[in-house]
């Protein structure tokens, strides 16, 4: 324990030391929230063994408080992980580790506030007031260097916790750009249906999608695929152990163990199951695939995100209806606002999943690197811009004046 200003800061290492209510009750009060740093989801990481320092994920929990009483106010905290490697994190700095090897330097550690293998932009730095979101930023810049930790790195942020960065000018907080591709339902009028949403489309590409559904959906020209979906304690133990089976054939026919434990996924079930829409997609009865769906409805807000899926039977077009159209489906028939459909994947714009922009904050303290850094960051965010710009100019979507 100790004072840093007016603030008392404690530093935990596991989530059990923090009250799950004080956690999530200052969550819900910032601008951009997401169910992935909800207590539940975070606790789930660590205790399922999903995020440990046995994989690369060593935590602290960073928290402010307004005096040393019994009674005191929980008024900023974030997670912070030292690491060993930049696995699970999607913002991809392995080039700077290896500079700093070649000149015979420690990357690592490094620190990341983040949420492990999440991809989804929101607030990472929870606070009450701007003043101790800045002031968290000081604290983990300071532990950072107490730990002897080269760099510190937030990551897919949202634009409060940038400017808490920014405000800090001195701390030579650089930020970095990278692209991600969500659904948004119009503002002026939400789509009805699905057919209501396929004529916002060109008409190649409303053929294309209506081609690609046949392929799964229809019984005489596809593969007769039906799904069906369950929502939080509807989802039976058997769906869960079967989308495990698919989650984690996905990763292994890659070559790579899965991140997350079924433990993990346990944990979902019974600590937030209201976060959580299943799909499974089956033929003559028999379970084939599986996409899991997280949801979030706040402050009159109905978010999806887009985060797991797999298949055991090989047919074609199956990704794209299960992890797209039915989600889509689903969102514009429940008036959801967003679908976020993470990091990576051009054919996601076939979709309606058009590019947007993540934002992540990072430090390195080492004086030289950090301007070479900034330098690479420079000439990375103008490419970054001209990319989006040519994604743009690609969309499948009518233009304006082509809307009568």
């Amino acid at each position: 324990m100790k004072s840093s200003a007016n603030y008392v800061t404690r530093v935990y290492s596991s989530w059990s030391e923090i009250d799950r209510a004080a956690w999530n009750a200052l969550l819900e009060t910032q601008s951009e929230p997401t169910p992935f740093m909800r207590w539940e989801y975070l606790s789930a990481m660590q205790t399922s063994g999903s995020a440990t320092p046995k994989t690369g994920w060593d935590l602290r929990i960073v928290t402010l408080w307004s005096d040393e009483s019994p009674t005191a106010e929980l008024v900023a905290a974030c997670p912070l992980y030292l690491k060993p490697h930049s696995y699970g994190e999607y913002v991809f700095d392995h080039a700077w580790a290896n500079a700093y090897a070649q000149h015979g330097l420690d990357y690592y550690p490094k620190a990341v506030v983040a949420v492990p293998f999440t991809p989804v932009p929101g607030t990472r730095l929870l606070a009450t007031d701007d003043a101790s979101k800045v002031m968290l930023v000081l604290t983990c810049k300071a532990l950072t260097e107490e730990e002897n930790g080269s760099s510190l790195h937030l990551l897919f942020t949202s634009k409060a916790d940038q400017t808490a960065c920014a405000n800090r000018n001195p701390e030579n907080f650089m930020f970095r750009l990278t692209t991600q591709f969500h659904w948004t339902n119009p503002t002026d009028k939400f789509y009805e249906d699905f057919d209501d949403f396929l004529q916002a489309f060109t008409q190649d590409k409303r053929k294309k999608i209506k081609q690609e559904r046949r392929k799964v959906l229809d019984v005489e020209l596809g593969a007769g695929v039906t799904f069906r979906h369950s929502r939080g304690t509807d989802i039976s133990n058997s769906d869960w152990d079967f989308f495990y089976t698919c989650y984690e054939r996905t990763y292994l026919e890659h070559g790579n163990a899965p991140y997350l434990s079924r433990s993990f996924f346990q944990s979902m079930a019974s600590d937030m199951p209201e976060n959580w829409l299943l799909f499974i997609g089956e033929i003559e009865g028999q379970r084939i695939a599986s996409s899991l769906i997280a949801i979030q409805e706040l402050n009159g807000k109905k978010v999806a995100y887009g985060r797991y899926w797999g298949a055991v039977a090989r047919v074609d077009c199956l990704h794209f209806e299960a992890c797209y159209y039915q989600p889509l489906e689903w969102c514009i028939a429940n008036g959801y606002h967003r679908f976020e459909g993470g990091a990576q994947g051009e054919h996601k714009m076939a979709r309606a999943l058009l590019p947007v922009t993540s934002t992540s904050m990072h430090h390195i303290a080492h004086p030289q690197f950090a301007k070479a850094v900034e330098r690479f960051l420079e000439r990375e965010r103008a490419g970054v811009v001209d990319y989006q710009f040519d994604l743009t100019e690609r969309s499948p979507m009518k233009k304006t004046t082509d809307i009568q």
